[in-house]
């Protein structure tokens, strides 16, 4: 490692790792992160960071660290999410989770440690004129904890002028690093479809309405809307997960729920998608006697870099691997984010960060690369220092 920034966060790299192994072995849900909180605001007040605020979003934690500058009042967020998945861990490492049941399965121990890394940095440092706001968020998997901290006044409070984000990225090589400006996520709804038939016995077909033959027609129809009514240079997915009906072998069930997904990268094609699984449900039961209704769920919006901001966000990436170790057109994903929420209230950008040759993200075998995390503390200094310098 030859980057300034880079060498002195390397050289407290085993620390960093240590804070990420303690995490990984006390994970926590959603919003149920206190311990989690309680760990970061103690590190915090060890670096000296001149404001600490617990409780923002229900249980996030934001650290404000004042530059040396002392001519501006700018203010650039950084991101990092600290919850855990409901997955039982597979590995044996020696910071296997202690929780049965739950574990960092996405890496947010590894993105909670590296945030704190760069605090450490900055706090020492302080080589910068403006304000470093440390945002440590909890509930990203599922829950929208970054939606809570912004209702929750947070871009105010803290006079956040830009916000960033990151991710680890299994099968991208340690040391690299991916970003694309607009849509790199994709938006994400959870719906449920209720099929309401009449039941009767399974001999006797004729006298009853099949939920079950209606459901399974409602399937195959949605498949079409992707096919048939949205652009084919435009991206979607809608899949159905989960099919509930029924409990005998000789009764057709009176109603059959489905659950299912849709993603998008546009505002535009999520709302189309919607109106027509909306529609396609309520024709196809009709058709057969039957009704049909769907409900839509939580979801989060499309993860929508700012172009500006992206470019300058790959600039400082590459200022630390080199402009061969930073892809600025990868192609966006159908995953979904709840930095969206973020985005929306600020300027800012979202970079993917490599993990070398692990496991996939939400896989019982995954583990976050410690090696990696030098590379996130120090783009996350970075880009304090090149948006906020001090100026002679």
């Amino acid at each position: 490692m030859t980057h300034p920034v880079l060498d002195r966060i390397d050289a407290f790299a085993p620390e960093i790792a240590a804070w990420r192994h303690d995490l990984h072995a006390h994970p926590e849900l959603l919003f149920d992160v206190h311990r989690t909180a309680a760990f970061v605001a103690d590190r915090l007040r060890e670096f000296g960071c001149d404001e600490i605020a617990t409780g923002i979003g229900r249980t996030g934690v934001v650290g404000v660290i004042r530059g040396r500058g002392g001519a501006s009042n700018r203010a650039i967020g950084l991101r990092a999410d600290m919850d855990a998945l409901p997955i039982e861990e597979a590995r044996h490492p020696p910071y296997r989770s202690t929780v049965p049941g739950k574990m960092h399965a996405c890496g947010h121990d590894g993105h909670t440690a590296m945030l704190l890394g760069a605090a450490r940095y900055l706090a020492g440092t302080r080589d910068f004129d403006g304000n470093a706001v440390l945002i440590f968020q909890p509930a990203e998997e599922g829950g929208g904890g970054g939606d809570a901290m912004v209702r929750d006044g947070m871009m105010e409070r803290f006079g956040i002028d830009a916000v960033y984000g990151m991710h680890n990225m299994p099968g991208l090589p340690v040391g690299r690093f991916a970003i694309r400006p607009g849509p790199i996520m994709a938006s994400t709804d959870r719906f449920t479809i209720t099929i309401e038939g009449r039941g009767g016995h399974a001999a006797l077909p004729q006298h009853a309405v099949d939920a079950v033959l209606v459901a399974s027609h409602v399937v195959v129809a949605l498949q079409s809307i992707v096919a048939r009514n949205v652009d084919p240079l435009q991206s979607a997915v809608v899949s159905v997960c989960a099919v509930e009906a029924g409990e005998a072998f000789n009764v057709l069930p009176a109603s059959a729920t489905l659950k299912g997904t849709l993603r998008a990268l546009s505002p535009k094609v999520r709302e189309t998608v919607k109106a027509r699984i909306t529609a396609l449900v309520a024709g196809v039961a009709e058709g057969f006697g039957a009704t049909g209704r769907v409900a839509f769920g939580g979801g989060y919006p499309v993860t929508e870099n700012h172009p500006a901001e992206a470019a300058f966000m790959a600039e400082v990436a590459a200022s630390l691997v080199g402009e061969e170790g930073v892809d600025r057109d990868p192609a966006p994903m159908m995953v979904a984010e709840d930095f969206s929420y973020m985005l929306a209230a600020r300027p800012g950008a979202y970079i993917f960060m490599g993990n070398g040759d692990s496991a996939g993200l939400h896989h019982p075998e995954y583990d976050f690369c410690d090696a990696a995390a030098p590379y996130g503390a120090a783009l996350w200094a970075g880009l304090v220092e090149a948006a906020l310098p001090i100026r002679p």
